[in-house]
């Protein structure tokens, strides 16, 4: 079996790392536009399986060339890239496991292209959205009636430093998104659209965690799916206390708006600007994170009103060296694209995570992702 990794940045290192342990999988092509991240790329997974490719990957073209003759892709690329990459793997005859989840409603309109094609499209397949959808998806399964599903995710840094908190440990513009972009939820069974950084909330998590708070951002696919499942549906997500706040002051202001401006001579857009200025302030006092996660499901079972409980909090790996954000999001993208290429997966089509990993396939996916270190607990709850 012949799997294509598209892009050796954080996440598409630890996918090649880790795909290339799998028996089952022959050779792992990884492909990035640039020589010296793929020669990082073979050192890190050092594994004779691994071979890397120069290639540019701008347009549909370039990356079905790339996917040419592959069983599987996973495509750890920009937001931008998203839906090229997924247009090319249909044009190729590969099967994608896609790590970004935006702009679902325009993936999922090339549903019959990608059947007709006899392949899978599996878009947003990494923590969030990915493990956070399919545990909704499960928790709604198993009620009888489901009245509210919340999924709570964010990755923070281990040691937070003022004055945001806050760290990156993947790309700022898909960090900027989520204080600029409206969140759609769903309430009383109806696809609603909430404005950026609504419903703020404290919360708590386990050890060395704490007080943190979380917003309302965008659901992606989750809402669109389970909307006809479940009453009302969030998702949410988690920095340290007085982050939002600061952020929506930002974003008040304007300073992150996306029209251009004129600045004396120069042309830009205020978020432009932002990201040079933001990105110094959100580097960190070490490459340490924690990623937290929580889905609460709650309804009816057996006539008693129940809640269903996963949580997780992860830590940098020291072991891989590499971040807990990488290392969750890469995990079940690797996971997936081994179960498409041992037809564990067989659906083909433009299809969810929370589509696929539920039933039969949930608890074995969880149990391999407890293997591969990404530890979710459980517990179920009687509410009164």
């Amino acid at each position: 079996m012949h799997i294509v990794v598209l892009g050796t940045g954080m996440i598409g290192t630890t996918v090649v790392s880790e795909v290339a342990k799998f028996n089952e999988i022959d050779v792992i092509t990884a492909v990035d536009v640039r020589q010296q991240s793929i020669d990082k790329c073979l050192e890190i997974a050092n594994n004779p399986k691994v071979v890397g490719q120069v290639a540019s990957l701008e347009t549909e073209e370039d990356i079905a060339k790339v996917l040419k003759g592959a069983d599987v892709a996973v495509a750890c690329l920009p937001h931008s890239l998203s839906l090229v990459a997924i247009k090319a793997a249909i044009e190729s005859k590969c099967h994608l496991v896609d790590l970004v989840g935006s702009k679902f409603s325009e993936k999922i309109a090339l549903y019959k292209e990608a059947q007709e094609a006899g392949v899978l499209i599996i878009p947003g397949c990494g923590v969030a959205p990915g493990i956070t959808n399919f545990l909704a998806a499960q928790g709604i399964e198993m009620l009888e009636e489901a009245e509210e599903a919340v999924m709570i995710c964010g990755g923070i840094p281990r040691h937070p430093v003022p004055p945001l908190w806050y760290q990156v440990v993947f790309r700022l513009e898909s960090v900027l998104g989520l204080y600029t972009k409206p969140a759609v939820a769903v309430e009383n069974g109806e696809l609603v659209e909430l404005p950026p950084l609504s419903g703020l909330e404290k919360i708590t998590f386990p050890e060395p965690v704490g007080n943190c708070e979380a917003v309302i951002t965008d659901a992606h696919s989750t809402a669109y799916i389970l909307k006809d499942k479940v009453k009302n549906l969030y998702e949410k997500t988690v920095r340290y206390p007085g982050h939002w706040e600061k952020m929506n002051v930002l974003g008040e202001l304007g300073f992150l708006d996306d029209q251009p401006t004129k600045v004396g001579e120069i042309t830009t857009t205020p978020r432009a600007f932002a990201e040079k200025i933001l990105a110094p302030k959100m580097i960190g006092a070490s490459n340490e994170d924690i990623t937290v996660l929580r889905v609460e499901v709650s309804g009816m079972k057996e006539g008693k009103s129940t809640k269903h409980i996963w949580e997780m909090v992860d830590l940098y790996d020291h072991e891989r060296r590499i971040t807990s954000m990488a290392k969750t999001t890469a995990i079940p993208a690797a996971i997936t694209a081994k179960w498409i290429a041992t037809n564990k997966i067989t659906e083909t089509g433009v299809v969810p995570i929370e589509s696929i990993i539920i039933r039969e396939r949930f608890q074995p996916f969880v149990e391999e992702l407890n293997r591969l270190g990404v530890n979710i607990n459980y517990k179920e709850e009687a509410l009164v």
